[in-house]
């Protein structure tokens, strides 16, 4: 793997750790805070993410796939998340953590890494 790609990976799990507990946030959210897409962020986490907050990572309705769900939900019962009456994931809008608290604390987070743009991509790629 080249070192562009690591570093966006480090990025995104970090971001994912700054979500507060008791909160979610979608993969579009993390993707706006990382400038990828939503789809990549998926790809990131289903690959690297188990290692991390995982269970506060949700689609833009506050579902997470179904395999996952059920591991999630004693870890949302501990943080205060409610499930939905569908059973399928929270309300998003409930529990949504704060965009601008969830990009400023990334910043911190990140603020050791340099932007992938300033590493060079490896040719063997």
């Amino acid at each position: 793997m080249d070192a562009r790609r690591e570093l966006v990976i480090e990025r995104v799990l970090r971001c994912v750790e700054q979500v507060p507990p008791g909160s979610v946030a979608s993969y579009g959210a993390i993707a706006a805070v990382c400038g990828i897409g939503p789809r990549q962020v998926g790809s990131i986490m289903k690959a690297y993410g188990h290692d991390v907050t995982w269970w506060r990572i949700t689609n833009a309705s506050g579902d997470l796939p179904a395999n996952l769900l059920a591991e999630a939900r004693p870890r949302w019962d501990a943080e205060g998340i409610r499930v939905k009456p569908n059973g399928l994931g929270c309300r998003y809008a409930d529990f949504a953590a704060d965009p601008d608290a969830l990009a400023q604390a990334w910043r911190a987070a990140i603020a050791d890494l340099p932007h992938p743009d300033a590493v060079a991509e490896d040719a063997s790629g």
